[in-house]
């Protein structure tokens, strides 16, 4: 996966009281990415999914779609790696990945399209020990007016 152009500048969110803080605002957007048909290969050959929409350039040219497309749950994938470039939680002693409520693909996402990551912060509610955070992600896709993934992340940080 190419990364188009410099990556945001990092926002650093100190502790619990920095993500309760910024409760329903945005946290900002990642680099552009762009999709390459080897990245999509890799994923289909560590997932098992290689249906032809995906792996089949030629098969794909007369598809739907007109070309390949990366898999949904590939760029859900990225989430995390796409979080590191716009922001990092200070003072915490644990963060746990505690799961997804809610994922659609709204769009297609097309080998050789950029797309980037817009975070924000949809809610936080105190956990014993720490705070959960829903994170709303927008997967936006350059030139196209629906994104290819909208989700809510939710993480769990412990002090």
């Amino acid at each position: 996966m190419t990364t188009t152009d410099d990556a945001p500048a990092l926002l650093e969110i100190k502790g619990v009281e920095g993500l309760q803080e910024r409760l329903a605002s945005e946290l900002g957007a990642s680099s552009w990415r762009e999709v390459e048909q080897d990245d999509v290969n890799a994923f289909a050959k560590a997932t098992g999914d290689r249906q032809w929409i995906h792996v089949d350039p030629e098969r794909a040219k007369s598809g739907p779609f007109g070309v390949t497309i990366q898999h949904g749950f590939f760029t859900l994938s990225l989430s995390v790696v796409l979080m590191d470039e716009i922001f990092k939680v200070t003072d915490i002693a644990m963060i746990v990945n505690y799961g997804l409520n809610k994922v659609r693909f709204p769009a297609p996402l097309k080998v050789g399209a950029r797309f980037r990551m817009h975070v924000t912060i949809a809610e936080v509610e105190p956990v014993k020990g720490g705070l959960q955070v829903v994170y709303g992600l927008t997967y936006e896709v350059e030139g196209e007016s629906r994104p290819c993934c909208v989700a809510d992340l939710v993480f769990r940080y412990y002090s």
